[in-house]
């Protein structure tokens, strides 16, 4: 069966754009979520009710969809633990600790450096062809995502004396996710979206709690000291903003493929401004403005269908092949 990312028509992979374009969205959000949890809860403990939340969900759509959990290979469960671990126990860790020491626009920033890494890995570790559109793509998409985020907040690259270590967990987060994003390669297309973010995110879970039992962080008082805006906040980000976003996420990936899949989290800045200007009342500045037509110039290079003198040459090796 011929994939979207085959196809070099592609019309199939509009539903996927518009998908992942959703799920950066939500993303988008997570931050500003986190930052509202980083000074009420312990990041382990913070990281742990999200991803139970996260579980409970993924496992009622599973009962729901009367679609049976899948029994993976010993080699699956190897990779799936893997993933796990990056995925969900190293990444969460990396991100409520580092909402303690800087701001959700100072993470922001540097999470912007996701396409870019996953794109270099890509070609690395899989040989993936990066075409000079994707290279250009990817670059307008970070300098458009910078130029968002800075105008936004001009302030937030002075940082405090503490910023460094922030900078460096938030850069763990990068590194998590691009594991995340391109050990899953296999297991998309045997298991499927769905069941490897499910066991991804179960395995997750129990490393995440595991380690709050350990540490003696999960307490009575600890749980009644959160608020309605700390649920809301923890529904926010293990609902919608990881097992939802996830499947989604892992869905375009194995569609249209890791480089193109990781261009669409410049968005995520983009959409905190958009949110800001809706619902708070926040300016837009002609910075902005730039910003964002930056980002969806640079998603669209990064995107765009193959040249015809490139597709021909394809369609050519597969005749002859």
């Amino acid at each position: 069966m011929m994939t979207c990312e085959q196809n070099l028509t592609r019309p199939c992979a509009i539903p996927v754009y518009l998908k992942l374009a959703s799920v950066t969205m939500i993303w988008g959000g997570t931050f500003v979520a986190g930052r509202m949890l980083a000074d009420s809860l312990s990041p382990l403990l913070a990281a742990s009710l999200r991803f139970l939340l996260a579980s409970t969900a993924l496992l009622l759509y599973l009962l729901l969809a009367r679609v049976p959990l899948a029994r993976p290979t010993p080699r699956q469960w190897l990779r799936l633990a893997l993933l796990g671990f990056f995925g969900i126990f190293f990444y969460n860790l990396c991100f409520f600790y580092g909402l303690r020491f800087i701001n959700a626009s100072r993470a922001s920033l540097i999470v912007a450096l996701n396409p870019a890494v996953i794109g270099l890995a890509s070609w690395l570790l899989f040989k993936e062809h990066l075409s000079r559109a994707k290279i250009v793509g990817i670059a307008v998409c970070i300098i458009g995502a910078s130029l968002v985020i800075v105008s936004r907040n001009p302030q937030l690259l002075a940082g405090t004396a503490d910023a460094w270590a922030g900078d460096l967990l938030i850069l763990g987060c990068v590194l998590g996710w691009g594991i995340y994003s391109l050990g899953a390669k296999d297991l998309n297309q045997s298991l499927g979206p769905v069941q490897t973010v499910t066991w991804s995110i179960l395995l997750g879970t129990l490393m995440l709690w595991a380690a709050s039992a350990i540490s003696g962080e999960v307490t009575m008082a600890a749980l009644a000291s959160l608020g309605a805006r700390q649920w809301l906040s923890l529904l926010y980000l293990g609902v919608l903003g990881s097992a939802l976003a996830y499947i989604g996420y892992y869905d375009g990936i194995r569609t249209i493929g890791a480089t193109r899949s990781g261009v669409f989290i410049a968005l995520n800045p983009l959409t905190a401004v958009i949110l800001g200007a809706l619902l708070l009342g926040e300016p837009l500045t002609p910075a902005m403005y730039l910003g964002g037509s930056l980002i969806l110039a640079g998603i669209f290079l990064c995107n765009k269908p193959l040249a015809s003198g490139a597709k021909k040459g394809i369609l050519y090796r597969r005749r002859t092949n």
